[in-house]
């Protein structure tokens, strides 16, 4: 196997391979073109994403500066936001689902590294998918680890850390990051009634 391939499979690899060293080169390219050339060119930098990153949906906006390792393991669907200063560790893969909003600062690391001291020295290291599904809000300044599933329609508190899978339908927060309720029809109704009070506001 090769250093990328034992690298998406989650196994141990030496991420100083001259293959992994031009995708991280080239991902370079696009990271500054992204952050500086195109930082006032919303259509330019739409179009950059969706040749650099493995799968871009409709409607996906990215305030920069972004930074990533490659790029090419990142898989975004349809109606995304990340609010500035974001950081996705796509050594291996990050795939997001549909209309997911990340605050400032939120912090995607697949990038692990061994507990063991000589092992770790030796150069060798790994990566775990994360994996975040559909409806989700991320507040600023999270950090999710190596490994992780975030389910569907969940909010997760700023500054949390999260190391462990989060369930469908929740608020979850802290360091590390817990499960503090479940979301219930009582927050729908009091939400959609403030956006129908928006909504008479509007029309005057």
């Amino acid at each position: 196997m090769t250093e990328k391939e034992r690298m998406l499979e989650g196994k141990l690899y030496i991420a100083n391979d001259p293959e992994l060293n031009q995708m991280h080169k080239q991902c370079a390219i696009y990271t500054d073109c992204f952050n500086r050339e195109y930082v006032l060119d919303v259509k330019k930098r739409e179009e950059l994403l969706r040749k650099w990153f493995k799968s871009v949906g409709k409607e996906v906006y990215i305030t920069p500066p972004l930074y990533c390792d490659y790029g090419c393991n990142i898989t975004i669907g349809d109606n995304f936001y990340a609010n500035m200063d974001c950081i996705f560790l796509d050594v291996n893969e990050i795939v997001i689902g549909n209309r997911v909003f990340l605050g400032p600062r939120v912090c995607l690391f697949t990038a692990g590294h061994p507990i063991d001291k000589d092992v770790r020295a030796s150069g060798l290291e790994y990566g775990k998918k994360i994996q975040i599904g559909d409806d989700v809000w991320i507040g600023g300044n999270v950090t999710i680890n190596p490994g992780v599933t975030i389910g569907s329609r969940v909010v997760i508190g700023s500054g949390s850390v999260v190391v462990s899978d989060i369930s469908d339908d929740v608020v979850a927060a802290g360091n590390p990051c817990r499960v503090v309720r479940k979301i219930t029809e009582e927050d729908k109704r009091r939400w959609e009634l403030q956006q129908e009070e928006y909504e008479k506001s509007n029309r005057g």
